[in-house]
């Protein structure tokens, strides 16, 4: 299992604070599919941006694709860019994968229950034991609290923190168009019942 196949999971079963969305979902992600390829030394983030470290696949199928779609020219891609371009559809993506036959999830944000299976236990696991990668992107979907500090090496932890950063600023861009899209929508519908 993989770090967005376990927050898929976590997002399923554990209660959120709100109902998370699916834009929300596909950042969260695409950003745990970023720290994955971190950690198995894919790529290496200089500073904010993603550089390319290695050809070598990981084994799985949607991971291979996200390193498939790195930019591999300098100045290399922001972490920023990265979470709103792989993010696109993700969500969808990884529910689909997810599904026996993978025709989805169709109602995953209608808390809809997959079947259990060992993938699901091991992401309970790892949830419970408030590993630090899985419980900060779930705290910024708005799922329980970030956890304790791991006793990583201090690169590990500057890589983690600024992945969590990213993804915290997008949730809070995309938030931000829609409320704007919310506001304007408002005001339409105002011109069009005043006398």
């Amino acid at each position: 299992m993989t770090t967005p196949q376990d927050l898929l999971f976590v997002v399923l079963d554990v209660r959120a604070d709100r109902p998370v969305e699916r834009g929300d979902l596909s950042l969260a992600l695409a950003g745990a599919e970023l720290l994955d390829l971190a950690g198995a030394g894919v790529v290496s983030l200089r500073e904010d941006r993603i550089v390319p470290a290695s050809g070598h696949l990981t084994g799985d199928r949607l991971l291979d694709e996200a390193a498939a779609a790195l930019v591999r020219e300098e100045p290399y891609e922001s972490v920023e860019d990265w979470l709103w371009r792989r993010g696109n559809g993700l969500a969808a993506a990884y529910t689909a994968a997810l599904e026996p036959g993978g025709s989805g999830l169709r109602h995953l944000f209608k808390r809809a229950e997959p079947a259990d299976s060992a993938e699901r236990r091991q992401a309970a696991e790892r949830w419970a034991a408030r590993e630090p990668v899985l419980t900060g992107l779930a705290a910024e979907l708005g799922i329980g609290e970030p956890g304790a500090k791991s006793p990583e090496d201090g690169a590990e932890d500057d890589r983690v923190a600024l992945v969590l950063a990213a993804v915290g600023d997008a949730l809070t861009e995309l938030e931000a168009v829609r409320q704007r899209r919310r506001i304007e929508e408002d005001a339409f519908d105002n011109v069009w019942r005043a006398p």
